[in-house]
């Protein structure tokens, strides 16, 4: 199972033409079923999914809707235990909070990759790797 960085739920929307390879490789990493994701990626793909300044602005209902339905896939709670051990992992790597969370997330669901944009590409965060999809869009 791999985790689902917010970066490729907000392609998997994007309207854009500049974008339209990375949305059909985000869409066709969704429709498989051993994906995971987080509490905090959903709230990130909400909050950025309705942003004002968006061009391609989804309304709370769409975003509100399209949560609801990526709650097909595994979701690790937020919880303190993965919060203090992001906090610890943030530490050790020198990279932000929330990219620690996202990481330690994921180890908390067993999964040993993150595909994420955001993220050094084949960076090991203590057995938790990151692995960019979109690199060849």
């Amino acid at each position: 199972m791999r985790f689902v960085d917010t970066n490729v739920l907000l392609y998997a929307i994007s309207s854009d033409p500049e974008e339209q390879r990375k949305a059909a490789r985000a869409n066709e990493l969704l429709s498989r079923h051993d994906m995971g994701l987080s509490v905090q990626v959903l709230q990130e793909f909400y909050v950025q999914a309705t942003r004002e300044s968006r061009a391609d602005r989804l309304t709370h209902e769409q975003a509100a809707a399209l949560v609801d339905a990526f709650r097909r896939f595994r979701i690790q709670e937020t919880i303190v235990g993965v919060a203090l051990a992001a906090m610890s992992r943030m530490q050790r790597f020198g990279i932000s909070y929330w990219d620690a969370a996202i990481l330690e997330a994921a180890g908390a669901l067993g999964c040993e990759v993150v595909l994420s944009e955001d993220m050094s590409d084949g960076q090991d965060y203590g057995g938790v790797r990151v692995e960019n999809p979109f690199r060849d869009c």
